[in-house]
């Protein structure tokens, strides 16, 4: 057992993840809801642990990320960051709109009018804003609000800048500085702990999430799902042709990439996987004060796979009740499609809310997103999967552009 025990310790985590994934999906298909349900609670302790960790790293990161920058600098690269979430979102929505086009998925099926489904409220794109700085810190860490945890580090990484910069008090900010700087170092020792449990974590998740589903399910609605997971793959691609064009080497980023890439498409959560996305970001050498502030930020608002399920419902919508998209229809969901996969961002059930209000924009029927809904946890997955390596791209992409002013 103990040979077995290091065996386990000394193996590639990401071999680990990728066997517990292939055998999660066996498991759950074989045994269905009685070994989903007796399953579950290990994968929840997965989800647990990681959430734990959201708050201490992504705090103490991003400060000690914005001290080891400056005010300018930290400008340049948030108005890039801006222009990548909303470049690729939009590049996102045209994509699986092509892919969705080509393939037409949902054609050979028929609306129920009797389905119904309970959509979330969309908060709208100014009380997300507001969002943005908490009523009370405590609140925003106990609620896991990344906007406003972001908001919290930002504002007190800058007064501690500052502190370290001024003649009278910069012996204390050095102080303080060492101190979070030691406490970062200490949550990363404990997420080295957390990595060594997440392949058994993957492994009940997907074989909760299989049980669940069925094959059923999954048959009944199967074009949709291969028509979108082929769209993820198009944007792959063409994530591939960014890093090339920016001189970023892509067969060691998808090496470090693989293992976080492998846990957000289990878990479903770019939050979660964000402990992951760091350690991924660290090995891949990009410094501190980039990726301390635009993964945790990307794991909040930028969400490209999520914009490729918006454009790949709508086609599937249009196709069931049989009326095709027009250019002029399709324009407006790429404007409407990457507002909304901003401004719905981190909000409980967003990928229903987003479809949903595209829908409702462009004239589609809202009853169609009941058929969406049975198959949501398989579509979840690989937007959550592609969301995570955008924010991962982009910070590898603005980290190479970043080092032409440091030289």
């Amino acid at each position: 057992m103990r040979a077995l025990f290091h065996g386990y310790l000394n193996s590639s985590l990401i071999l680990r993840v990728s066997i517990a994934l292939v055998l999660g999906i066996a498991v759950g298909l074989i045994g269905g809801q009685p070994v989903a349900d007796w399953l579950a609670p290990f994968g929840e302790l997965l989800l647990r642990l990681l959430k734990f960790l959201i708050v201490p790293i992504v705090l103490f990161t991003l400060m000690v990320g914005i001290n080891q920058a400056n005010i300018g600098s930290m400008g340049r690269v948030g108005r890039k960051l801006m222009l990548y979430y909303i470049a690729t979102s939009a590049l996102a929505i045209i994509v699986g709109l092509a892919v969705a086009t080509w393939l037409e998925p949902g054609s050979s099926m028929t609306l129920n009018e009797n389905a119904t489904v309970k959509v979330p409220d969309n908060p709208g794109f100014a009380a997300v804003l507001l969002n943005i700085i908490p009523n009370n810190i405590f609140t925003a860490f106990t609620e896991l609000n990344l906007l406003g945890i972001i908001f919290t580090a930002v504002v007190f990484g800058i007064a501690l800048l500052k502190l370290r910069e001024s003649e009278q008090h910069a012996e204390l900010g050095e102080h303080l500085y060492k101190v979070i700087e030691g406490l970062s170092e200490m949550t990363l020792k404990v997420m080295a702990g957390v990595l060594q449990y997440v392949p058994i974590g993957v492994f009940a998740i997907v074989a909760k999430t299989a049980g669940e589903q069925g094959m059923e399910t999954i048959l009944a609605l199967g074009d949709m799902v291969v028509v979108l997971y082929i769209a993820l793959a198009v944007q792959l691609v063409v994530y591939c042709v960014i890093m090339r064009g920016f001189g970023v080497n892509v067969r060691e980023f998808f090496r470090e990439a693989r293992t976080p890439m492998a846990t957000a498409f289990a878990t479903q959560s770019s939050s979660g996987t964000l402990p992951l996305t760091i350690t991924a970001a660290r090995k891949l050498k990009i410094p501190q004060r980039i990726y301390g502030f635009s993964l945790p930020l990307g794991a909040t608002i930028n969400m490209d796979g999520a914009a490729i399920r918006i454009a790949i419902s709508a086609v599937f919508a249009a196709n069931v009740v049989g009326v095709p998209l027009d250019l002029m229809t399709m324009a407006e969901i790429v404007l409407i499609g990457t507002l909304t996969s901003i401004g719905t961002a981190g909000v409980p059930g967003a990928g229903i809310v987003m479809i949903a209000t595209v829908f409702a924009q462009v004239g589609l029927p809202i009853e169609t997103v009941a058929l969406l809904v049975s198959i949501d946890a398989l579509v979840g997955m690989g937007a959550t999967g592609l969301n995570v390596t955008g924010d991962l791209v982009g910070t590898s992409v603005i980290a190479r552009s970043e080092s032409r002013h440091d030289t």
